[in-house]
């Protein structure tokens, strides 16, 4: 076998393990196999393995800041609290319940990641559900699926995969905005629509009137602070157009040790709360692209996003916005955006292109379970809750869900430039 056909087979096969978990082991352990694998057989050197989890180190950063921020709160109960402010304000009304948490959801992830509204938000909601006396908690518990891809666009910072999609030319925060402001308001709201809509039977159900709200310790408030001024230097960052993981974990880093000193506690508990695997199995993911990098495929996509908007630009637009959003949801959002995002920065492709493939990687994966990281950390943090969502269920609902809002999304994205 050609060592080009190999090294794509061992790639799409151990990117395939990392979505289906067989036996139930940890995705990383699959993505670094691969990598492993790769490596033994000679199809890729150790050198440019190396070279290819190098080139994560930014996102690594990020996401080591951003669970440090998550773990803190949630273990301050910070995400308790605002849920359960959120069960008490909907004053008995499931509607107005629903739309509280998918108020909380849009903001958690626009701030802190797709990914900490996947893992930390889900088990507060639940326990939000429960002092409710919700019957029926799937619909709230959805919402923190499906708000994590749809708002994951409205900063740099509300998706690892923007950083990944830019790389080094990540837009400045002035010039991101106008870029994806309107189409994260046509997600957001879509989204809210749509899933507000096929959950409107379950939503006649009855709310606690009575809902106790923990009290907010001096720590919790502490985290909060530290949320709060993340999302201020991010912000900044941004603006400033500098790279976001330093910063990002320079400020979760802070934020943990003065909640730590704050309550003299030891470290240990918040750094065993982290889900540490996220940053092999990216790295593993990484060396997997580059891998196929090696190939020719990044370039071969490169070649096709030219000629394609060399066509027509708009066209090419739609075009890689609809196949980049399905092919998220058959190899997984990450090595996906991996490989388009390598390919837009090798190509001199329209700016409306590169915008409509961010929008299908970080909104594509809303069709199935299998599309993103946020949706596969989900479903874990589901199950721990002891509750469960099947593929088929998800995907006939993220077939209702996600197009009406991709379309939009694309629609409101090229109304600038």
């Amino acid at each position: 076998m050609p060592p080009e056909i190999l090294t794509w087979v061992i790639a799409a096969t151990a990117t395939a393990a990392v979505i289906l978990r067989p036996f139930s082991w940890p995705e990383a352990i699959w993505a670094i196999s691969g990598s492993v694998l790769l490596v033994a057989l000679h199809l890729l050197s150790p050198q440019g393995a190396l070279t290819g989890v190098a080139k994560g180190l930014d996102v690594y950063l990020f996401l080591t800041g951003m669970m440090l921020l998550s773990e803190v709160a949630r273990e301050e109960g910070l995400f308790d609290w605002l849920a359960a402010h959120a069960a008490r304000r909907a004053a008995s009304s499931a509607t107005r319940l629903f739309l509280l948490v998918y108020g909380i959801g849009t903001i958690v992830t626009i701030f802190l990641s797709n990914d900490a509204t996947a893992v930390v938000l889900t088990p507060a909601v639940a326990a939000a559900m429960r002092t409710a006396k919700i019957e029926k908690p799937l619909p709230y518990l959805l919402i923190c699926a499906f708000i994590a891809n749809a708002a994951s666009f409205v900063l740099p910072i509300s998706n690892p995969a923007n950083l990944v999609i830019y790389g080094s030319q990540m837009p400045p925060l002035l010039e991101w905005l106008p870029r994806y402001g309107l189409a994260s308001v046509a997600s957001i709201v879509a989204t809210f629509l749509m899933l507000r809509w096929t959950q409107r039977r379950e939503l006649s159900q009855a709310v606690a009137i009575d809902v106790p709200v923990p009290v907010l310790s001096r720590s919790g408030k502490t985290a909060a602070a530290g949320i709060a001024v993340t999302a201020i230097v991010l912000l900044i960052c941004s603006a400033l157009d500098t790279r976001l993981g330093l910063p990002t974990v320079i400020a979760g880093a802070a934020t943990a040790l003065g909640v730590l000193a704050l309550e003299r506690k030891a470290p240990w508990k918040t750094l065993r709360g982290i889900s540490w695997g996220v940053l092999p199995l990216v790295a593993g993911l990484f060396a997997l692209v580059e891998a196929l990098d090696r190939t020719g495929v990044i370039q071969i996509v490169a070649t096709l996003l030219q000629q394609e908007a060399g066509r027509s630009a708009s066209g090419s637009a739609w075009s890689a916005g609809v196949v980049i959003a399905l092919a998220s949801n058959l190899m997984n959002n990450l090595p996906a955006g991996l490989i388009a995002g390598g390919a837009v920065q090798a190509a001199d492709v329209p700016d409306q292109v590169t915008r409509a493939i961010l929008i299908g990687v970080d909104l594509g994966p809303n069709l199935s379970v299998t599309g993103s990281l946020a949706t596969i950390l989900w479903l874990a943090a589901l199950r721990r809750e002891g509750h469960s969502v099947g593929a088929w269920a998800f995907l006939k609902l993220g077939l209702l869900v996600m197009p009406p809002a991709l379309v939009l999304s694309l629609a409101a994205a090229f109304l600038f430039g």
